[in-house]
């Protein structure tokens, strides 16, 4: 009997394997999936991998608490070993394993090419991967890049209060999610993020799309907007209502003044994406910025780096200047350089 989506996900599998990792032959190939994920889109992958002429395996695995170094201590010890051991890893997991000790050694051993797609399920492949026109989305996001290099300061707002500023540093990469075909972290399409000059960012951001930070801060859709007041890159104050107070007990719980510190932000521009409640779609819900703090992955090239483990929060409806000049208003795209793109790929 087929399986629902069986043709879409066969579709995006072919992407994800020879487009996004280019995967070649002998290259061993390691797709990871804990035990509350939908695991019709990692047997659609191994299939496509193996095609390819890869060396598969899909760890199967129960499911970690929470994210990062927070779950070290609940994963076997064989997976730690084989995830620096590939060449490419595919990651599904619904408890990620970004941002763990074993995604460490992976991401410094200068081999393994790192896909995150942690917990999409096969609706959401559906509609991320096989339903994009991946030419226009690469023309796109190559202009967002291009434009946001260029620029030295920017400021963030939305009509929930978000007003945030800060400037850039040319020297640090913005990363381009499209392609996961050099060794180092990739992700799921649609997404733009860098980190600012950390002593830079000030004012207020206000998360009203989701929030993800694992275990008991593992929030979804928001009920109510979670207010955070930035000074020089720092969380200083939280203000909302249940949200925030969960927020900033599990922040005292953690006991790690690293997790107040501002690590990324990004720009959402997968036009498939929707408010789900699952992070990796939500980052990238067209128009959204997201904000990440905490742990600073080592590919942002940054000031940070560790912390115990990583959060991710949501603004939609974002209006964003480059230096004065408007790129996103209100969550559209009104750049000269941009709208037409924009258009063609239906937004």
């Amino acid at each position: 009997m087929p399986e629902m989506f069986a043709l879409e996900v066969a579709k995006a599998a072919n992407v994800i394997v020879n487009h996004m990792c280019r995967v070649k032959k002998g290259e061993s190939v390691i797709i990871t999936i804990d035990s509350s994920m939908d695991f019709f889109p990692a047997e659609e992958i191994a299939k496509a991998a193996e095609a390819a002429g890869g060396k598969v395996v899909v760890a199967w695995h129960s499911t970690p608490n929470g994210y990062g170094k927070t779950a070290d201590d609940q994963l076997p010890d064989s997976l730690k070993e084989a995830i620096p051991s590939s060449d490419v890893w595919i990651e599904l997991n619904n408890q990620w394993l970004l941002y763990s000790t074993p995604w460490e050694k992976a991401m410094a051993n200068g081999r393994t090419r790192y896909l995150f797609l942690g917990g999409l399920d096969r609706e959401r492949i559906n509609r991320c991967i096989a339903k994009l026109d991946m030419e226009l989305q690469e023309k796109f996001q190559n202009k967002v890049v291009e434009l946001t290099k260029k620029a030295r300061k920017i400021r963030i707002t939305t009509p929930a209060g978000t007003d945030v500023s800060f400037e850039n540093v040319p020297e640090r990469p913005i990363s381009n999610e499209l392609y996961a075909d050099v060794p180092g972290a990739h992700f799921l399409v649609g997404q733009i993020g860098w980190a600012p000059l950390e002593t830079s960012i000030n004012g207020t951001i206000v998360y009203d799309g989701s929030f993800s930070g694992g275990g008991e801060a593992e929030f979804g859709i928001l009920k109510h907007p979670i207010e955070l007041t930035i000074k020089e890159g720092k969380i200083v104050e939280i203000n909302g209502k249940e949200e925030a107070n969960k927020l900033s007990n599990w922040l005292k719980k953690l006991n790690d003044p690293r997790m107040y510190n501002l690590a990324h932000v990004c720009y959402g521009f997968n036009p498939g994406a929707v408010l789900s409640g699952l992070c990796t779609e939500d980052e990238r819900v067209w128009g959204s910025t997201e904000w990440g703090f905490g742990y600073q992955g080592p590919m942002f090239e940054a000031a940070l780096g560790d912390a115990v483990t990583h959060a991710d929060g949501i603004c939609m409806s974002s209006s964003v200047w480059l230096d004065g000049e408007l790129l996103v208003e209100e969550g559209k795209v009104v750049h000269p350089e941009l709208k037409e793109i924009a258009k063609a790929i239906g937004k």
